[in-house]
């Protein structure tokens, strides 16, 4: 695993009102948050990073108003149709 230093200035971590161990769960949540809405991370890609279990993360999305349904508008029609062609063959 690698691990990457961030720079929080002492009045944003103040802010914060964490302790350090605390910041760094969060920030690494935060992050994993993003680029899994950013769509560069799965789900279980951005949990494992987290330090959740995929599960945990899912649930903790709607903290962030982060849907756990990402799919752009191509996967949007792709799903539409595959739900019209198995409602044809009923």
């Amino acid at each position: 695993m690698k691990t990457v230093a961030i720079s929080v200035p002492d009045e944003v971590a103040g802010l914060l009102a964490q302790d350090e161990a605390n910041l760094q769960r969060e920030l690494s949540l935060l992050l994993a948050v993003k680029l899994y809405e950013l769509g560069r991370l799965s789900t279980g890609a951005a949990a494992q990073m987290a330090g959740l279990s995929r599960p945990e993360f899912l649930a903790r999305l709607s903290d962030y108003c982060v849907s756990p349904i990402n799919l752009d508008e191509e996967a949007i029609e792709q799903e539409i149709a595959a739900a019209r062609e198995l409602a044809n063959k009923i």
